[in-house]
């Protein structure tokens, strides 16, 4: 029996190789991450310093101290820089409501605590950008929707824990968590954003206070019940329409005043024949 193999042996990778390709791979990884990080933070202080994200790549790259040729390696361009802002902003945001949040003794209180913190991480600033980017959120939603659906993921998933947390207790009531969780988010992002309400001769902010009771009596209402507020014109026009006994006694009355008249004069018609008859 021969001891050399007839068959081709594949032999492995030594262990050292691995561990330097390894060492390589993670060292290269962790450059990139500074570098881009360098970048976020630069942006960063542009919006602080201006208010706004009205910025060149080449300011970015200037205060980073980098090269534009390595900005161009991690980034698109301006847009996709924002956009890793604004996921960015988004998910230290979901991290902050969880856990300040996390002191409501129960889910509604600590949903209550999550509307209050979103609307005011959304409100516009003097002078100063918003936590979430507000202007270009704003862009964003127009120009990449899928790109802003997925930023907003990590908020989504845990409104809909609490929504679901509060149905669970009986202190709300949604067939859908996850929708009802999108609703809320959006009635406080965007009234936060919203100009204020005109009332009067003068504009009126809308608070977040008035935020939380328009939500609270979305979830806290009759649930899937059909309503005559709820039902569309086309279901009002095909519905079968049913006098109600009121509408009936009311129906009828005008119907009663004419047949009582109508005997009335039937009486005097009947008289007066009576007394021509008499006297002829």
């Amino acid at each position: 029996m021969s001891a050399v193999p007839t068959e081709p042996v594949e032999t492995p990778e030594p262990a050292w190789r691995q561990r330097a390709v390894e060492r390589s791979t993670r060292a290269a990884k962790q450059r990139a991450e500074q570098r881009v990080q360098r970048f976020l933070d630069a942006a960063q202080e542009l919006i602080a310093g201006k208010g706004t994200t009205d910025f060149t790549v080449q300011e970015v790259v200037e205060r980073s101290r980098q090269s534009l040729r390595s900005f161009y390696q991690h980034f698109d361009g301006k847009h996709e820089l924002l956009l890793a802002l604004f996921e960015d902003a988004l998910s230290k945001s979901a991290t902050t409501i969880r856990e300040e949040s996390a002191a409501g003794p129960d889910p509604l209180s600590r949903l209550r605590i999550a509307v209050d913190l979103l609307y005011d991480s959304c409100r516009p600033r003097t002078n100063q950008q918003s936590p979430l980017f507000t202007d270009f959120a704003m862009q964003l939603l127009v120009t990449h929707p899928d790109q802003v659906a997925t930023a907003h993921l990590p908020l989504l998933t845990f409104f809909t824990e609490l929504v679901e947390e509060a149905v669970a207790a009986g202190q709300a009531v949604s067939s859908r968590p996850r929708r009802t969780a999108s609703l809320i988010m959006q009635t406080a992002m965007f009234t936060a954003q919203a100009p204020a309400a005109p009332v009067g001769s003068s504009p009126s902010p809308i608070s977040a206070d008035e935020v939380w009771e328009f939500c609270l009596g979305g979830i806290t209402g009759p649930g899937t019940a059909v309503t005559a507020a709820t039902r569309t014109d086309a279901e009002t026009e095909t519905a079968p329409r049913k006098a109600t006994p009121a509408k009936k006694a009311v129906a009828a009355k005008p119907a009663a005043k004419k047949t009582a008249a109508r005997k009335t004069a039937a009486k005097k018609t009947a008289a007066s024949r009576g007394t021509a008859h008499g006297k002829a």
